[in-house]
């Protein structure tokens, strides 16, 4: 494919120096999967493979300026957001997507690192609640982040079409964090109907798992696959990542978001 026609994925996330989570997760997968990403830094973490310590925003006004330089300059097809950290950088953003309501974006809601430790502050759940919610093509919390966001619902499905009323258009709910053999991930769409996909459990815990689905649906979506389409392929792409993971550090394994390049069958 000519360097041209790239499908170009802006990302707006966090910095993780164990290169397991936030940019370096995401901009794995958006180059594993034959896009070309934009990364724009939202904030800088202190963090490895178990936990995270502390983090410091970017100021919203050098964010802005990071994502015009590119969305001035290049044909971006879709955006994927993760960390943003303050309630101030997701107003910041909210404001530049005001200007692009054509773009697809894929938000990946980053509230606590996987290993634990705080990844927003206080005000950033209401912020993101209230302006990049309606903003988002496709959500793609884990369970935890779903309640959190809905906080008046009770389970999955509550949680759910309440997502769907507060503006996202679809919403992929992740189901790692639950119990059983199997992972079960649930897209609600437009129409009110639910697609669940089953994944076997794998052994372990990750750290930028979901990073890594988030990044690849962006990506697939940049290609131009239809929202539900995306969501399917990255979660088969996520899940074969996760599957070929290395333990690199003391903490989680980190997904070999090129593990289709390994001399290896890694595939399902």
């Amino acid at each position: 494919m000519p360097p041209q026609h790239l499908p170009i994925v802006l990302i707006l996330a966090g910095n993780d120096p164990s290169g397991g989570a936030g940019l370096a997760a995401d901009t794995a997968a958006v180059l594993s999967l034959g896009g070309h990403p934009a990364p724009v830094v939202t904030a800088l973490t202190v963090q490895d493979t178990a936990k995270v310590q502390r983090f410091e925003s970017v100021a919203p006004s050098l964010v802005v300026e990071q994502a015009r330089a590119v969305l001035e300059d290049m044909p971006v097809a879709a955006v994927k957001i993760g960390m943003l950290g303050t309630a101030s950088v997701v107003e910041a953003v909210h404001g530049v997507l005001r200007d692009y309501p054509r773009l697809p974006v894929v938000l990946d809601p980053v509230l606590r690192g996987g290993g634990g430790g705080e990844l927003s502050d206080p005000d950033t759940l209401e912020a993101l609640r209230c302006l990049l919610l309606p903003q988002a093509t496709l959500l793609t919390p884990n369970l935890p982040e779903a309640l959190a966001l809905a906080p008046g619902a009770d389970g999955c499905d509550a949680s759910g079409a309440a997502l769907r009323e507060l503006g996202a258009e679809y919403v992929l709910i992740t189901g790692g964090h639950a119990e059983g053999g199997e992972v079960v991930n649930r897209l609600y769409s437009p129409h009110g109907g639910c697609d669940t996909a089953s994944w076997p459990r794998l052994p372990g815990e990750f750290h930028g798992s979901g990073c890594t689905l988030a990044a690849a649906a962006a990506t697939f979506i940049a290609q131009g696959e239809t929202p539900p389409a995306a969501a399917r392929a990255a979660q088969r792409y996520a899940w074969n990542a996760l599957n070929a993971a290395h333990r690199l550090g003391l903490g989680q394994l980190i997904p070999d978001r090129l593990f289709w390049a390994r001399d290896r069958d890694t595939s399902t």
